[in-house]
């Protein structure tokens, strides 16, 4: 039997105090920087969630002692290089684990095979193979999609490369924190000056000079790194922004109040500027550019579906090389509340809200995908009978996200197994 999640619409506005977990974005980027320094860092507020185990276990495979003394912190002993393991690293559907160590492999003494799971297999990385061919380093993915291989040689001997970043900027990210690990300087160049969340890349420069990297943009489109590897540091991770805008979500549907422990202008992660148009509900702008906060996007589509007039998304078309297609995924649910509630124009989507009396029972297929399950539960905070299948999907990034809506007074059954 199919587990699924039915939530009751609260009668009363949510109010309480919930800790989101940390950064899914910052915890993949500290544990590889701490797994190639030298020496032990320690990690702090992390997140403990199915992406950031995964990236834990590859670079344990790759030679990383790294203890886990308590629910939120990992304690990294790097040696300044990684061992190429034995077998395939596995690593499910998470997309920053298997870019990140895709370019990180170069670094490793041997063949790595970096794969995942079927929907990982069709996540393009065709682009970053292409860019690590251009440093020297060989590197394959016969369908342009995990698996890859990657014959690692401790080094490599490239001082420049171009990618093209227009689908994920965590390509950039993958290049930029391999270059540190260069002889000389390296210059990673984006192929014209589109790039997606290029917030997302200043993350990881910031990430980089946490652990001793030099690591400057030169300009809109050029950064340049310089050798001399990382240094062991301890770290504090932030909250997770994308985790954040859920609850500032709920906040605004029901009218309560939501203390989430920290500022929305503290955070440094770029879905953080979703805060400043939640803050808005009812009113959403006419059109929202989602390029630059795109795991932000499913949380916001949910709330235009309750606002007072249409919400065009635009920017948004590498939504559909996520851990689904997020447009289709995101027309196809909502409009099950309602139909005509959602739909795709082109690669944006457009929301149009509609009398409550058109809204009904549904249930949500989240199609593997934690964004689509935790955006859409928000619309059960309004309609009755909204049902979450495959709810264990949250697993991702957020696993406790069910029992901190419970925290707040939301009642939600679970049945099946």
């Amino acid at each position: 039997m199919t587990k699924t999640l039915t939530l009751v619409p609260p009668q009363h506005p949510l109010r309480g105090a919930v800790a989101p977990p940390g950064s899914k974005s910052i915890t993949n980027r500290a544990l590889l920087l701490a797994a190639l320094a030298n020496g032990t860092s320690r990690l702090s507020g992390a997140l403990k969630s199915d992406d950031t185990h995964h990236m834990a276990n590859a670079l344990r495979h790759m030679g990383v002692v790294i203890d886990e003394p308590d629910a939120t912190s990992f304690l990294i002993r790097g040696t300044g290089g990684l061992k190429a393991p034995s077998e395939p690293v596995f690593l499910g559907n998470a997309g920053t684990a298997t870019r990140f160590l895709t370019a990180a492999a170069a670094l490793a003494n041997g063949v790595v095979v970096i794969t995942g799971d079927d929907h990982m297999q069709k996540r393009p990385i065709a682009p970053l193979v292409t860019a690590l061919d251009q440093l020297g380093v060989t590197a394959s993915a016969p369908t342009g999609c995990p698996p890859v291989t990657v014959e690692g040689r401790g080094r490599f001997e490239g001082d420049s490369v171009t990618v093209d970043a227009g689908l994920s900027s965590q390509y950039i990210s993958a290049l930029l924190m391999l270059a540190a690990g260069g002889s000389r300087p390296v210059h990673v160049n984006l192929k014209g000056e589109a790039i997606g969340a290029r917030g997302y890349v200043d993350l990881t420069c910031a990430a980089m000079r946490h652990f001793g990297a030099r690591v400057e943009e030169l300009n809109a489109a050029t950064w340049v790194v310089q050798p001399g590897g990382y240094s062991a540091a301890d770290m504090r991770i932030e909250p997770d922004a994308s985790a954040a805008t859920y609850l500032w979500a709920a906040e605004v549907l029901t009218g309560g109040v939501i203390d989430i422990g920290t500022a929305a202008s503290a955070f440094t992660q770029p879905d953080a500027r979703a805060h400043a148009l939640i803050s808005q509900f009812p009113h959403l702008p006419r059109e929202i550019d989602g390029s630059q906060m795109q795991d932000a996007v499913p949380t916001l589509a949910v709330l235009a579906a309750f606002c007072a007039a249409p919400v065009r998304f635009t920017g948004i078309a590498n939504l559909r090389v996520k851990e689904c297609d997020r447009v289709a995924a995101l027309a196809n649910e909502l409009s099950r509340l309602a139909p005509g509630l959602a739909i795709e124009d082109g690669d944006d989507l457009v929301v149009t809200p509609l009398p409550a009396d058109r809204f009904q029972a549904a249930e949500i297929e989240t199609y593997a995908d934690h964004r689509i399950a935790m955006s859409l539960a928000l619309a059960g905070l309004m309609v009755p009978g909204v049902t979450i299948k495959d709810p264990d999907c949250v697993n991702k990034t957020y696993p406790a996200y069910w029992q901190d809506l419970r925290s707040l007074g939301v009642v939600m059954s679970m049945h099946g197994t």
